[in-house]
C-alpha cells in the first residue's frame, strides 16, 4: 500500500514538540487519518536522564529528611514551581529555588548568586517526585556544588507524613 500526500506538509508545535502531519489516500476504512510522527528522535529520554544522575548522585528518602528538616545546618531547598507551593504547600523552612534559576544562585560568580548558597550547609533539594530534583543534583555537583536530593519528592515527604506549611493568603486586591 503507498500513501500519497493530498496536501502539502504542514506543521504545528504541541508540548514543545515538532510534528508533521500528513493527509494520506488510504482504503476507505481509514480514509482521512491524520498520521503523527516526531521528527526530532531523541537520543536519550527523560526516563534515562534521571536514571543516569541518580547513578551519581546523593539521594536520600523523604523519611530520612524528616530527621534533617529541622537541623539549623540544613537546608531543604524546594525546585519546584512557585504555583506548586502554592497550591500545594511546602516543607516548614525550606528555601524557595526555581529550577530555572537554580544553577545561577549557586553560582557566585553570577549576578544572581543567593548569599544561602555560600554558606556552610547540607543542602538538600526537593521537587514532586524526585526526578527534577536528580536531574538538578547533577547538575550542581557537575558544577562543583555538595548537594543531595530527596529520591521520592514532596510526595514521598506527605506520605512520611511529614509536615506542611501552606503560604499567607493574600488580600483581594481593591
Amino acid at each position: 500500500m503507498t500513501a500519497k500526500i493530498h496536501e502539502p506538509i504542514r506543521h504545528f508545535y504541541t508540548h514543545k514538540f515538532l510534528f508533521y502531519y500528513v493527509l494520506i489516500h488510504v482504503p476507505p476504512k481509514i480514509q482521512n487519518k491524520k498520521v503523527f510522527f516526531v521528527t526530532n528522535q531523541l537520543k536519550t529520554s527523560s526516563a534515562e536522564m534521571v536514571k543516569q544522575a541518580k547513578n551519581r548522585i546523593t539521594e536520600i528518602t523523604a523519611a530520612q529528611a524528616l530527621d534533617l528538616y529541622q537541623d539549623e545546618k540544613v537546608v531543604i531547598v524546594d525546585i519546584r514551581d512557585i504555583r506548586e507551593r502554592q497550591k500545594l504547600g511546602f516543607i516548614p523552612g525550606s528555601y524557595h529555588a526555581p529550577r530555572g534559576m537554580l544553577e545561577f544562585w549557586i553560582d557566585p560568580q553570577s549576578p544572581y548568586f543567593k548569599d544561602i548558597f555560600g554558606e556552610d550547609k547540607r543542602f538538600i533539594l526537593h521537587c514532586a517526585s524526585g526526578w527534577r530534583s536528580a536531574l538538578s543534583a547533577a547538575t550542581l555537583t557537575d558544577m562543583g556544588f555538595i548537594v543531595e536530593h530527596i529520591s521520592d519528592g514532596f510526595s514521598g515527604w506527605l506520605e512520611a507524613g511529614g509536615q506542611v506549611e501552606m503560604p499567607a493568603t493574600r488580600p483581594p486586591k481593591a
